[in-house]
């Protein structure tokens, strides 16, 4: 997709497809079956944005589920100079095209609450329709994991590169381009967003407790990753030596903040992709 934001010819086209067929019908990844299913199917009554929906019902105490493992393009949603990020209105309507008058149940991978009270699940619909891997696939969200929240990480970002390549949605567009991790000015000015950031680690050491994966030579400046303790013992349970990542490419995603030069702090292993070894 060329521009800005999508032609209405694009949006009515990717709509239309939607509506006539789940995309790829994206099966639920084994790693969630079975015994983590709520008991019964629920009906989905609203949509709030591409990442979020409204039961009809009531369960466990909350009627919002966010869909765990994905971050989808933000609306304002009442908050005052929230800009709406591009493609969040196309986000949210695909999410209505795969759940609205269909029946959901949840699967669960890990913690089942967020702390606003929203239900965290995978979603599959009555006709077997895994609806995170639907929303990758068709490049209407990005993978946002957590230390408690990361079953089936690796099904999600293989579905995620594999829109990326074709610059499916978001893919499409700069918004969400993946960055240079070694070009640390351009990366500095995107300080408090979410980001995908790829580059070669030069340097990785431990500084007292911590962990620093460096892309550059002056550490000051440049574009780093940062573990702390809780983390690396996650990395070595994962069969992982953050250290050893030294000399490789690397994919790490996640909130960029500045200290010193721009960094992500690592908190589990799914943030990190080797792109080479």
């Amino acid at each position: 997709m060329t521009g800005l934001r999508l032609t209405r010819f694009q949006a009515a086209l990717l709509f239309a497809f939607l509506l006539v067929s789940p995309a790829t019908a994206e099966e639920i990844p084994k790693s969630l079956l079975p015994g983590s299913a709520s008991a019964t199917d629920h009906a989905v009554a609203r949509v709030i944005d591409g990442d979020t929906l409204v039961l009809k019902s009531p369960l466990h105490g909350a009627d919002q589920v966010r869909l765990v493992g994905l971050q989808a393009p933000k609306l304002p949603l009442g908050r005052k100079d929230y800009p709406t990020w591009p493609l969040a209105p196309e986000s949210k309507r695909a999410l209505e095209a795969l759940t609205l008058g269909r029946r959901v149940r949840l699967f669960y991978g890990g913690s089942r609450k967020d702390r606003h009270g929203r239900i965290l699940a995978h979603l599959q619909t009555t006709d077997g329709v895994w609806v995170q891997g639907e929303m990758l696939s068709l490049g209407m969200a990005r993978v946002y994991t957590f230390p408690d929240n990361r079953t089936a990480a690796a099904d999600m970002l293989a579905l995620e590169q594999a829109a990326r390549k074709a610059g499916r949605g978001i893919w499409g567009h700069p918004f969400y381009a993946v960055r240079d991790g070694e070009r640390a000015g351009d990366v500095s000015r995107l300080a408090g967003t979410f980001q995908i950031i790829e580059g070669r680690v030069t340097k990785a050491e431990k500084v007292k407790s911590r962990i620093y994966l460096n892309f550059g030579q002056n550490w000051r400046d440049d574009f780093t990753i940062t573990l702390q303790t809780r983390a690396r013992r996650m990395f070595t349970k994962a069969g992982l030596d953050p250290l050893a990542f030294a000399g490789k490419r690397v994919r790490v995603r996640g909130w960029l903040k500045k200290r010193n030069g721009p960094v992500i702090e690592a908190t589990h292993p799914e943030q990190i992709e080797i792109v080479d070894r």
